[in-house]
């Protein structure tokens, strides 16, 4: 990697974690508050920039992702759930801990490594295929971090979480957990697939005459 690449990347690094601050502090701009928890579209930026630097870069902008959520969750749009997301805050009997940094920081690493490779392996080497390769990253992005999040706030924490988001356990605290992958996560990953192409395309074309 040369100097001028070094520091492209960089300032789009340094601009992405703008990006994500930016969203994080705006209400509703990156996290929908939906009572009970927070939907977002702010792994947008992580799978974007994982296309364009690499898995390492979007492992990097993914771990920023991950303490934005918690900080998001400890100080300024707590909710009844936030404890599932941030080690540092109680929300009446229920306390976070160790799980919930696990929670908060590893599906968000992944992120951007998922969505790299996944680009790589649909797109190859055939320009055609770049539209399509862009939509599957974006998909692949954003449900990794729904599937991983949520299938961990069931294992380690399950009927705590069902408690705090008043959950009827009787009907089964896993499909409460479908649900909400149905509900938040697949129109997220649209989003996401659709709003990927869209804005990488355009970055890609000037990335290579830059």
């Amino acid at each position: 990697m040369n100097t001028v690449t070094k520091t492209r990347d960089m300032v789009l690094t340094g601009a992405f974690v703008a990006i994500m601050i930016i969203m994080t502090v705006i209400p509703v701009l990156g996290y929908i508050p939906l009572g009970f928890m927070n939907a977002t579209i702010i792994h947008i930026p992580v799978i974007i920039g994982a296309i364009l630097m690499g898995p390492k870069k979007g492992a990097f902008l993914g771990f920023v992702f991950g303490l934005t959520s918690m900080w998001k969750n400890t100080i300024l749009m707590p909710n009844a759930t936030s404890f599932v997301f941030s080690p540092f805050i109680s929300v009446g009997d229920f306390k976070g801990d160790w799980r919930s940094a696990i929670i908060c920081i590893i599906p968000r690493i992944l992120i951007g490594v998922v969505a790299y490779y996944v680009y790589k392996a649909v797109s190859g080497k055939n320009e055609k295929r770049q539209v399509r390769a862009l939509t599957c990253a974006g998909v692949a992005g954003s449900l990794t971090n729904t599937l991983l999040v949520m299938n961990l706030i069931y294992f380690l924490f399950g009927e705590t979480y069902a408690a705090a988001a008043n959950v009827n356990v009787a009907k089964g605290v896993y499909a409460f957990i479908i649900g909400v992958i149905c509900m938040n996560g697949i129109p997220e990953a649209i989003l996401a697939g659709v709003l990927t192409a869209a804005i990488t395309k355009i970055l890609l074309k000037v990335k290579a005459h830059s």
